[in-house]
């Protein structure tokens, strides 16, 4: 009896250590095994069966012995029996659920499936390769990109005054300060020519002013697509404000001055919205119309101060406003993105006319807001508190070039370097500071890229900053925006099927060309001599 018992458990026990659930990293791969594996799989299955099948008669055998001595005795042999038979029949049918569960596509209808593609965490990378890479494409960050970023904060103030001077003061919307955004500022730009983007700030004239509600403003009216942006409206002064100057909204008669504004100001009160740059027929601030001034007025200002330089300045997309380059006689090369923003109240949260990465920009009159201030703010905080010599900013400049090489060879998708950036900010925020060592790069490479698949198969990419717990007090992400709702930047591909597909299509294309494009294209020692220069192809 005690032999039965213990071949019982045997098999019971034998029939546990083959349950998918035990070892679930083995059998998660079990479609990709081949058909041999898949035998002896099954073979053993069918030995447990008959080893089940032969306990359970010599158990009745034993139990039909004993059934006379003792009628107790016989019951717990039933028991055991009936036990033995539960078990490998909720083994039986938990297998085939759980192969339903991890190896049935995705019930999305949109999702699509392309035969051999790679998941990121099986992807061969070459630390070498890797290494190589990256100590090329900072070789000259140090020092050449500072020399890059010094020229274009100077020629960018000469030529802003010069754009200040060619305006009407007292008709033209007013000029302020360039704020520094981007991959140049942020120290993980790759590619050549070198790309500065500058915010340029402007207000109205007096007595006129903006008035900007966002999407997450009490009693907005911005539909679900618009998420993520505002509208700006221009307004007299006082006009809408409690206990404001009434100057600007009241006719006062010829003989009232207001002593606040004095008698310039008050005769600079009635300005057609088409003065304003607004949408016809409305007062909210137009797009179209802030881009066409912008690009006049830069033209002038460059006609004005043009003689000054020995390069040559021209727009190289007449869609943007201020998308120029700069070319020297060397034949050496630099973009210069100026792009006209409101910014909001005190904050450093800026309304944004168009993002250079831009493809399809939403329409008149809801302009996208952008936190990049508060981006740039965000590595530097992490910059002084992970591992000297952290790899970041590495997997930043990597996912980014295998993007760009990808959309050479398959043509742009919806995927943008600003959503590769959103992904190594949540990988950032969170994971230990101490994951993100220089030896640790393949690692998280690949976790980057898990992340975005998995946000690519989801259709959801939330905002790094807006709404996210884990952004630090010490970034001042305004209370507004660290309260509001998350802002899905994947949510185009919801709306849109075709380019979703496109999109997946193209990420999944990036992961199989990966190795081969990162070895392509790094300078890596073969045969004694070097087989491609990196910053030749760039």
């Amino acid at each position: 009896m005690q032999g039965a018992v213990a071949r019982v458990c045997v098999v019971v026990a034998a029939a546990i250590l083959n349950h998918p659930l035990f070892f679930p990293q083995e059998n998660a791969t079990l479609p990709e095994q081949d058909d041999e594996l898949v035998g002896r799989m099954r073979e053993r299955e069918r030995r447990l069966e008959e080893e089940q099948a032969r306990l359970e008669e010599e158990l009745s055998q034993v139990d039909s012995k004993r059934e006379e001595t003792s009628s107790g005795d016989g019951y717990a042999w039933y028991l055991w029996s009936a036990l033995s038979f539960v078990v490998f029949v909720a083994i039986e049918m938990s297998r085939v659920d759980i192969a339903d569960a991890e190896f049935r596509p995705a019930e999305d209808e949109d999702a699509v499936s392309e035969g051999g593609s790679v998941p990121p965490r099986m992807m061969v990378l070459d630390k070498a390769v890797l290494r190589s890479f990256c100590d090329k494409c900072t070789y000259a960050s140090a020092h050449e990109h500072w020399r890059v970023r010094e020229f274009v904060e100077g020629f960018a103030d000469d030529l802003l005054e010069s754009l200040r001077s060619v305006c009407d003061r007292g008709a033209d919307m007013e000029v302020g300060d360039f704020v520094g955004i981007g991959s140049m500022f942020e120290s993980w730009k790759v590619f050549r020519p070198l790309m500065c983007d500058l915010l340029v700030a402007f207000s109205p004239p007096d007595p006129h002013s903006f008035q900007c509600r966002l999407w997450c403003s009490p009693a907005s009216d911005i539909p679900p697509d618009m998420h993520g942006c505002g509208t700006i409206r221009v307004t007299r002064f006082g006009e809408g404000e409690e206990g404001g100057c009434v100057c600007g909204s009241a006719n006062l008669g010829e003989d009232m001055l207001c002593l606040l504004h004095g008698r310039n100001d008050a005769a600079n009160v009635s300005r057609s919205p088409d003065e304003l740059l607004c949408s016809k027929g409305t007062h909210f601030l137009a797009k179209d119309q802030v881009m066409r001034w912008f690009q006049i007025s830069v033209t002038k200002a460059w006609g004005r101060i043009s003689h000054k330089y020995d390069f040559e300045v021209t727009f190289r997309n007449l869609d943007a406003a201020g998308a120029l380059k700069i070319q020297f006689r060397s034949g050496k090369v630099i973009g210069l993105n100026l792009i006209p923003v409101v910014q909001l109240g005190d904050t450093d949260a800026y309304f944004v006319s168009h993002f250079p990465s831009d493809q399809n920009s939403c329409p008149d009159p809801h302009w996208p807001l952008s936190l990049a201030v508060y981006e740039r703010n965000l590595l530097k905080y992490f910059a002084k508190r992970l591992p000297k010599q952290s790899c970041h900013l590495h997997c930043l400049q990597i996912v980014t070039f295998l993007h760009r090489k990808q959309s050479g060879l398959t043509g742009r998708s919806a995927l943008t370097s600003y959503h590769l950036k959103t992904a190594v900010l949540h990988m950032l925020l969170g994971t230990r500071a101490s994951s993100w060592g220089a030896e640790k790069l393949k690692h998280r490479l690949r976790d980057v890229l898990s992340f975005l698949q998995t946000s690519l198969q989801e259709k959801r990419l939330h905002h790094a900053l807006i709404g996210n717990s884990k952004v630090p007090e010490e970034v001042r992400v305004p209370e507004i925006f660290h309260k509001a709702e998350r802002v899905n930047l994947f949510r185009p591909l919801v709306l849109q099927r075709e380019l979703y597909a496109s999109t997946v299509r193209h990420f999944q294309e990036m992961l199989r060309n990966a190795p081969v494009l990162l070895e392509e294209y790094t300078p890596y020692l073969s045969s004694g001599r070097l087989r491609h220069g990196l910053e030749a192809s760039l």
